[in-house]
């Protein structure tokens, strides 16, 4: 069975953190902390138009000099954010970020984001799914279904 991402974000939920583009980079920071978490999406009248992580603070921001409670989200998001819809399987997910070089993957349904998923959720998804299948395989063999 192929796990989709509106499958993997029933297990895991869809809470989505955001913040607004004009607040700094300073309150994002506190918030990725505070939700241990890696990216945060950014709404403009409820429009994504960003993805602020934790490689951004990193490559835009702290090795530029610049500091992080003078610095507005919108000068070091990412913009044009891929997305995928949330009949995506992972396995093509997983090919989106590897060639896309992302971490962190809005799920979009109707128009309307859903979740975000990341690597590591893709790949603990992936993990279990085969544990399952090699249980199932093992009592299968030993002949026990």
């Amino acid at each position: 069975m192929l796990i989709t991402a509106d499958d993997l974000l029933a297990q895991k939920g869809h809470v989505i953190v955001s913040i607004d583009p004009d607040k700094s980079v300073y309150e994002a920071l506190k918030l990725l902390a505070e939700n241990n978490i890696g990216a945060l999406l950014v709404f403009k009248s409820e429009k994504l138009i960003g993805v602020f992580s934790e490689r951004d603070y990193a490559r835009k921001l702290a090795l530029k000099g610049k500091f992080s409670k003078d610095t507005a989200i919108r000068e070091v998001m990412t913009e044009n954010v891929i997305t995928v819809s949330s009949d995506c399987n992972l396995e093509q997910c997983m090919e989106v970020m590897t060639y896309k070089h992302i971490r962190h993957l809005p799920v979009v349904q109707d128009g309307r984001v859903t979740g975000i998923i990341s690597i590591g959720d893709i790949v603990k998804a992936i993990i279990s799914d085969q544990k399952s299948t090699i249980g199932f395989l093992e009592d299968y063999i030993k002949g026990g279904r």
